[in-house]
């Protein structure tokens, strides 16, 4: 914490002492089974986290399909978060993200052959999916590393370089919505959003400030920037680092986004929203004067996938999209090839061990 965030942090201690005591007797009770997690018969890869928001769940999803969906039946699962709708939902094209939430609806933009799901009870969601008539081979649950209700099989939690879990506080304190100690559930951890240019020392000072047991597993991923898609215009635009660019963002952390852009464009400014923010007509006219206002005829707006399926989905688009509009590619990549080489043995080691299991189940 900041100097200056410090003292008003610490008038909010006592809430966390005691938002702490109820996760602390909730997570007891399922320790010693008084409440009972659920194993299933399909193998369940969970990719969480304990903190709030902003740690790149979704693209790492996004690199398990890819390295699993040649090879198996995927189906994701999610809560929804922010859908207007409730109840198991399988997701198609006609669905928008009012009915199943941005981030299931990124995913099936992404992956159209994949099964995405959402349901607020992750019990009876992947009791619903193991019942359709083409099952999938494995399920990715998408944040469910606090629904202890479900017990996965392989349990990924992800940290941010920028703001690991381990110099966190509990809410409202801090951003930590699960104790620190839960982290022991985890087989891998890793340390996401994290600097190429990381020097060995550092990464073995988080490894020691991790303490990770011996069965737990650590990987450090980074994130790799893609090229810049066009939404909704048709003009082709020979795009260089002479444009301004105005970022239009409604999500969790913006900050590595507008470094990248920092580097590659003239100048950014910024439209910022909350995370899952459902744009309005209000905010669209405000958008376009804003763009309207940049005093260079070379003027791009870039946002990103997860807005992009927001934005695409809304009416009001049209005026937008009359603008030269792009959403930034992004994916997870590792540090290097032998790191990501080990991660996904370990993927298919679990897959292919939890495979065999099912024949005697």
């Amino acid at each position: 914490m900041s100097k200056k965030t410090q003292p008003y942090k610490k008038l909010l201690l006592p809430f966390s002492l005691i938002y702490g005591i109820i996760i602390g007797f909730r997570n007891w009770l399922f320790d010693v089974k008084i409440i009972k997690s659920k194993s299933y018969f399909t193998p369940i890869i969970n990719v969480g986290n304990i903190a709030i928001g902003g740690t790149g769940k979704t693209p790492h999803i996004e690199y398990l399909i890819k390295s699993l969906q040649p090879n198996y039946r995927l189906a994701t699962l999610s809560r929804g978060y922010k859908r207007k709708t409730s109840g198991f939902i399988i997701s198609s094209s006609n669905h928008s993200y009012e009915d199943i939430g941005d981030e299931p609806k990124q995913l099936k933009y992404q992956f159209p052959s994949v099964i995405v799901c959402v349901d607020e009870k992750r019990q009876r969601g992947i009791e619903n999916i193991e019942t359709l008539e083409s099952s999938p081979e494995i399920i990715l649950l998408d944040d469910a590393f606090q629904h202890r209700y479900v017990k996965p099989g392989l349990n990924i939690l992800l940290t941010d370089y920028f703001h690991p879990y381990w110099k966190d506080y509990l809410l409202p304190m801090g951003n930590l919505r699960d104790s620190k100690a839960q982290a022991d559930r985890a087989d891998i951890v890793i340390v996401s959003k994290t600097p190429k240019s990381i020097s060995p020392i550092k990464k073995r000072i988080i490894k020691k400030e991790l303490n990770l047991f011996p069965y737990q597993n650590l990987f450090f991923t980074t994130i790799k920037y893609g090229k810049l898609v066009k939404l909704g215009h048709t003009k082709k635009i020979n795009i260089d680092n002479n444009f301004s660019v105005l970022m239009l963002t409604g999500i969790a952390k913006s900050k590595h986004l507008k470094t990248h852009l920092n580097i590659s464009f003239k100048e950014v400014f910024i439209s910022k929203f909350r995370d899952h923010h459902s744009y309005t007509e209000s905010d669209i006219s405000n958008i376009i004067n804003q763009f309207n206002n940049i005093n260079n005829p070379n003027k791009i707006i870039v946002t990103t996938l997860k807005d992009a399926v927001r934005l695409k989905d809304n009416s009001i688009f049209a005026e937008l999209s009359k603008l030269p509009i792009y959403y930034q590619a992004i994916e997870v990549g590792f540090l290097n090839e032998e790191n990501e080489k080990e991660f996904n043995k370990l993927i298919l080691k679990y897959v292919r061990n939890a495979k065999r299991d099912r024949k005697v189940y």
